[in-house]
């Protein structure tokens, strides 16, 4: 049954993919836009991935903070 889908779904991918298509023209307004709009998005996702890098960065230290200060009272209560 999933063999049957499978070839299915290849020949008909392969059906759409050799129908000629028209390029379409588009004038240098949208051209512009659609660039201050892929733009506009990268910046954004950019930003999202600085923010979770500097959020990871912060729980980092604080664990490292966490650990030290844990092995200095664990050396201090072995030592007296």
């Amino acid at each position: 049954m999933k063999r049957i889908a499978a070839f299915v779904l290849l020949a008909v991918l392969i059906l759409a993919g050799a129908a000629p298509t028209q390029a379409q023209r588009i004038t240098p307004q949208q051209n512009q836009r659609r660039s201050r709009k892929e733009i506009k998005h990268q910046q954004k996702l950019l930003k999202k991935a600085n923010k979770k890098q500097a959020k990871a960065a912060r729980k980092y230290a604080r664990r490292q903070r966490k650990q030290t200060a844990r092995a200095n009272r664990n050396l201090k209560r072995r030592r007296g």
